[in-house]
């Protein structure tokens, strides 16, 4: 099995010195990479904040969950990626999706086309990006969505295929991960387009069998090189985290006995947490663990145990 690691997702600090500290308390921490979303909500910008967390620590990996496609086109992301790969040794994983939260469509008057033809459009960005990475030639690339006609990718990563993370809760995507990405994320499903009440049954433990079955049919004989990754929102280091688990089970639509093995919620005791987080690997193959920024201190001593192989 893949040794774990474990992330921080983080999205605004009240100046650039308070970023800078929590970047180096996450490394300090023993967390592998700091993570930031991609909304239009009061977020920090993503490739302003990940340059800012890299150049402030030695070791951190920086990256996205996730870049949203629609926003920009792939030969401005792969080259914003490239330079940042490049000034930070090669500490950069990308997280890139098809774009999901209404709201910033609706917001930005972007267009919210239906999932399958977002879905295609981030497959072929992504094949894009590659290319200008990969190749020191002029990339030629015709698709349904986009049209490249010569351009150089540059400056070049200091890594000819930077570490590409996708996460989904449908089967499409994910089978697109499991068949392209380095790093798969098996997330809840947000077919709505909003955080909203039909969300959490997509999240049971009976739902992740169900996905982590899709990532592995679509990734035949290369399941053995991909990183199964879960963002866990919902993190309660404490004494009882037997009645925390419980209490959300009618959010999730599931007994409180399946509760227990939630695998977006992680309460109890380090011990707890840490026999919890064996569970699911063993259940579903996760191996990278990621956490919200206010639990990234009380989390730590489940890093510093099992990221060092306990």
């Amino acid at each position: 099995m893949r040794p774990f690691r474990f992330g921080v997702i983080t999205w605004h600090a009240v100046d650039g010195r308070a970023w800078r500290e929590r970047a180096r308390r996450a490394e300090a921490f023993g967390y592998s990479t700091l993570f930031m979303p991609d909304h239009f909500q009061d977020q920090w910008a993503p490739i302003v904040g990940l340059t800012i967390a890299a150049e402030a620590t030695e070791r951190l990996n920086v990256g996205t969950l996730v870049f949203a496609n629609d926003y920009r086109h792939p030969v401005v992301l792969a080259k914003e990626i490239a330079t940042l790969d490049l000034a930070s040794g090669g500490r950069v994983e990308v997280g890139l999706g098809a774009g999901w939260k209404r709201s910033d469509y609706d917001e930005t008057g972007l267009t919210y086309d239906s999932p399958g033809t977002r879905i295609d459009r981030v497959a072929e960005a992504l094949e894009v990006m590659r290319a200008l990475w990969a190749s020191p030639d002029p990339v030629h690339f015709m698709g349904k969505h986009y049209s490249i006609d010569g351009v150089v990718g540059t400056p070049r990563p200091h890594r000819a295929r930077p570490s590409v993370c996708i996460g989904g809760g449908g089967r499409r995507m994910l089978s697109l991960a499991a068949r392209t990405a380095d790093i798969v994320a098996i997330n809840a499903t947000m077919s709505s387009g909003a955080l909203d009440a039909s969300v959490g049954a997509t999240a049971s433990p009976a739902a992740f069998d169900e996905k982590a079955a899709w990532v592995r049919a679509a990734a035949g004989d290369r399941l053995h090189e991909i990183e199964l990754q879960c963002h866990c929102p919902f993190v309660s280091v404490t004494d009882d985290g037997e009645s925390v688990l419980r209490a959300i089970a009618p959010a999730f639509g599931c007994s409180e006995e399946d509760a227990l093995d939630l695998p977006l919620c992680l309460a109890g005791t380090t011990d707890d947490i840490c026999e919890m987080i064996r569970r699911h690997r063993e259940r579903w193959g996760f191996t990278y663990w990621v956490v919200p920024d206010d639990a990234m201190e009380a989390f730590a001593p489940v890093v510093g145990r099992l990221a060092a192989g306990g």
